[in-house]
């Protein structure tokens, strides 16, 4: 059987490109389909876990990744505007990692950098895929660019087209789970917050009186997570008095804040069935959906990309059968998704959300214990952190 690719990756995004890099390396050849013009480089992820930096490493890329963010050594749970905070040193999982802290990076430096490593042509932007069928040997694919419609048999199609995804919705595959009533407000500014509120890290997940924000640092600027008001529209709220009245809360100022970007969005925690779909697969957030508390969405999404690619090319070279090995992702994958990222990402959420004073106060206190204790947070941090999951992954066999 003839194949004009060996894999179609729909979605160019960072999970998409992160398997073409890899399955191009072990010298597969690839196509990518994205619907976008562009790169995206609007308001999206902007976390990266240790092991994540640790797969980067072993790509080549990590010291140059890591010199366009800004590293946390440390993040917090605070009290606003007493400042009370549990602090979460990460330099406990020296020795468990090569990468002992967060780094704060907009996702979009990371897809230039994939990009960069493919070969010309690899991608298509402006190419959306419309249709497929699969049999015993390949994936037969329709895609159409720019207005024109294109032909296409691959051994395998990935569905790496995120929360809308078009090949999850073609499989007909169920995509149960919740969508939070809450809209956040995402803005950034160039405020310096960390002058004004004593002891800021870099990440700082934040109550105050009837709310909470959250303030992330990327370099340049501030990312500030608004959680609004309930007797307001959003669109009321998406105002820019609105705005800047909810930034005075945090940090009070004689001048209106200058705000750069802005966009609201909707909060979803769900999970496929099966990633597996004979030779359709899916990864990333075309597979799971959860609270970007903790930030652990596109960390997944990227660790499901390496685990994939490693199945594709154990199957594409002879090593092992298709339906076994994908059954093997399926396995690997999932439960880590659905009882660590999901899981943990909602009891962030939850955290959160709690506005009962004296609640607030038994968890601010279990927080304070653990981050005084070694063990106790070390603990803590080898799951916060991904670590505890991606070997958890690793150990199925």
């Amino acid at each position: 059987m003839a194949y004009d690719v060996d894999v179609l990756v729909s979605g160019g995004g960072p999970v998409g490109l992160m398997v073409a890099v890899l399955l191009t390396r072990s010298g597969f050849s690839v196509r990518v389909v994205e619907a976008e013009l562009s790169l995206s480089q609007d308001l999206r992820a902007s976390t990266f876990h240790p092991p994540t930096l640790d797969l980067l490493d072993g790509l080549g890329i990590g010291p140059a990744f890591i010199a366009q963010g800004l590293i946390c050594p440390h993040w917090q749970i605070r009290m606003h505007p007493t400042g009370e905070r549990a602090v979460f040193d990460m330099s406990v999982l020296q020795g468990e990692t090569e990468h002992p802290y967060r780094l704060q990076c907009e996702q979009w430096k990371l897809s230039h950098m994939l990009l960069g490593l493919l070969p010309e042509g690899t991608v298509s932007f402006g190419t959306e895929l419309e249709s497929f069928s699969q049999d015993e040997t390949g994936v037969s694919a329709t895609y159409n660019a720019a207005g024109e419609r294109r032909s296409v048999r691959a051994r395998f199609v990935v569905g790496a087209d995120g929360a809308r995804s078009m090949v999850r919705k073609a499989l007909d595959a169920a995509f149960d789970g919740q969508t939070y009533p809450e809209t956040t407000l995402l803005v950034t500014t160039q405020f310096a917050f960390e002058d004004h509120l004593e002891g800021l890290s870099n990440v700082s997940y934040c109550w105050k009186d009837g709310g909470n924000f959250s303030l992330l640092k990327v370099p340049g600027r501030w990312r500030v997570s608004l959680y609004p008001r309930e007797d307001m529209s959003i669109e009321a709220q998406m105002e820019p008095g609105a705005i800047d009245a909810a930034l005075q809360v945090i940090v009070p100022r004689a001048t209106a804040y200058e705000v750069l970007e802005q966009r609201p969005y909707r909060v979803h925690q769900r999970i496929v069935e099966r990633y597996d779909h004979g030779r359709v697969v899916l990864a990333g957030d075309a597979a799971h959906l959860n609270s970007p508390a903790g930030g652990m969405g596109l960390n997944g999404g990227l660790h499901d990309a390496f685990a994939l690619a490693a199945a594709l090319e154990d199957i594409m070279s002879g090593r092992a059968s298709t339906e076994a090995r994908l059954a093997l992702y399926d396995r690997q994958r999932r439960p880590v998704a659905k009882d660590q990222i999901l899981a943990q990402a909602d009891r962030n959420r939850a955290r959160m959300r709690e506005r009962e004073p004296e609640r607030r106060r038994i968890i601010m206190d279990g927080l304070k214990e653990t981050t005084s204790d070694r063990v106790k947070l070390k603990a803590y941090l080898m799951k916060s952190s991904m670590i505890e999951g991606l070997r958890q992954a690793a150990s199925i066999t």
